[in-house]
């Protein structure tokens, strides 16, 4: 008997060990890992960047995790990361194509589309077309400066009271980017863009909360009815809602003369018609169309939100700013893009801001697509990847005051304008975001016109202000406050 039992024993450890992940040669270190759920107990499944930053003060910059028996590596600080994703950017430019953000989406669109012939097609096509409807040109301040409108408008009618900014601004991102894919803005109250908005921010939660780390981590629960379901019904509410704009553009539109971006794609798909090869399809279109839009929305709505709520509680930079502006702008209403030249203190303001917000803070998952190195380790092809664009962004030696905010980052002794190579909110190498240029075009345009023409207080009874986001995909900052006034020289 007793030594049935311990064959059983030894039988069960013996199991243990065969499912027990193992680092390859030369891998990255790490902790080590338990059979099946590697080292999930060690993250925290809310909000694993304060056990990154512990795990990097272990290990060193680069280190591996296993998500179940799923080998990941993390890459920390300015060195590594620009080695990986700008130094060797081409090995390191693959997505991983098994995770909870891809079978959401379907694997389409293009933000998480593997390296490739489509993804080179679409990101090409993408980056001609957002040139050809004005990026950097004065058709798309136009288009910017026409959505301030609204947001002016929405401030003055609450002169003296207190609002919540978060709808306002997030509405505003999603119409200047709605004007270049459907060529029209929507109300606020719009059923299409309410719903939508809605789907994008639940879906932003999910995606970097604990049931898609549980859904990357153990495949044998993918198709239970859990919550991480409720991802995959909100993309297919959003295609129902952007079918019949497509369908749409298609009764109304003139070929060769594209009003938009839909339009645009619609041009691509009748020159690729007969070609077998060709990487495009309405398909894809749509999902493409939802990855650009939500892109396009978060981040600068949440970069706004962040900048106001700094702006509030350091009065004493958004008065600088202020005077900066009134300097420059002199009688002129209206800024251009062009004032950034001679704007040095709102440029470092703004990129102070980014810093902080630190949007997107570990970047989107890449994975390599061929065997490579990194800092003396090998990483085999098919590896994921996470880019902690944090430890970057905070990194001590990188930034004169890393852990405060600060502009002064941002401008040398004789007070110019300087970004440092470790400025990389938007990543970079090839993968750089795709709407780099619309989103800086966005942020200097509308907060110099709301400085201009507002003072920005945070209200008495708001208590401390709260700078600890809430993380997502994309950090959020907390539901805030804020009072509004005319400055005196409006």
């Amino acid at each position: 008997m007793f030594a049935s039992i311990l064959l059983l024993c030894v039988c069960v450890v013996f199991i243990l060990l065969q499912l027990k992940s193992r680092r390859p040669k030369n891998f990255p270190p790490g902790p080590s890992p338990l059979p099946i759920l590697g080292n999930i107990l060690e993250l925290s499944l809310d909000n694993p960047l304060k056990d990154f930053e512990r795990l990097r003060n272990t290990y060193g910059n680069v280190y591996s995790v296993f998500l179940g028996t799923k080998a990941a590596v993390v890459i920390n600080g300015m060195k590594a990361v620009k080695d990986a994703i700008v130094t060797k950017g081409i090995d390191f430019a693959g997505r991983p194509q098994d995770l909870f953000v891809n079978d959401s989406t379907e694997r389409k669109g293009v933000i998480l589309a593997d390296y490739g012939p489509s993804w080179k097609d679409h990101r090409r096509f993408a980056l001609m077309t957002l040139r050809n409807f004005g990026l950097g040109k004065d058709s798309m301040e136009e288009r910017i400066h026409g959505e301030i409108k609204y947001i002016t408008d929405d401030l003055e009618k609450s002169i003296g009271k207190s609002l919540s900014p978060q709808l306002m601004f997030h509405n505003a991102a999603s119409n200047i980017i709605c004007q270049v894919l459907f060529g029209q803005r929507y109300e606020h109250d719009d059923e299409f863009i309410k719903v939508i908005l809605k789907c994008f921010t639940d879906n932003a939660k999910l995606a970097n909360g604990p049931w898609a780390m549980l859904y990357d981590s153990f495949p044998m629960i993918r198709s239970l009815p859990l919550p991480f379901r409720r991802a995959f019904k909100n993309v297919k509410t959003c295609q129902a809602l952007v079918l019949p704009v497509v369908q749409e553009h298609k009764k109304t539109r003139v070929p060769g003369q594209p009003r938009d971006f839909v339009d645009c794609y619609l041009d691509r798909l009748d020159k690729e018609k007969g070609n077998d090869a060709s990487t495009f399809s309405e398909d894809l279109m749509i999902m493409y169309i939802l990855d650009l839009h939500f892109a396009g929305t978060d981040t600068t709505s949440n970069t706004l939100l962040t900048g106001f709520l700094y702006l509030m509680t350091y009065p004493h930079i958004q008065e600088r700013c202020q005077q900066e502006i009134d300097e420059v702008l002199g009688g002129n209403d209206q800024a251009s893009f062009e004032d950034r030249h001679n704007m040095p203190y709102v440029q470092a303001t703004i990129h102070e801001i980014q810093r902080v917000a630190n949007t997107v803070p570990l970047s989107v998952p890449h994975c390599t697509i061929k065997d490579t190195e990194l800092m003396g380790y090998s990483i085999p092809k098919g590896t994921l990847i996470i880019p902690n664009l944090t430890s970057v962004l905070n990194e001590e030696g990188q930034w004169k005051f890393p852990n405060e905010f600060n502009p002064e980052n941002f401008l040398n002794d004789q007070g110019e304008f300087v970004k440092p190579e470790a400025f990389m909110p938007f990543s970079a190498g090839p993968r750089v975001c795709l709407g780099e240029g619309l989103a800086r075009m966005e942020l200097f345009l509308i907060l110099v016109t709301l400085l201009r023409k507002f003072n920005f207080i945070w209200p008495e009874d708001a208590g401390k202000p709260d700078y600890n986001p809430v993380y997502g995909v994309t950090l959020t900052p907390q539901l805030y406050h804020m009072k509004v006034q005319l400055r005196e020289t409006n």
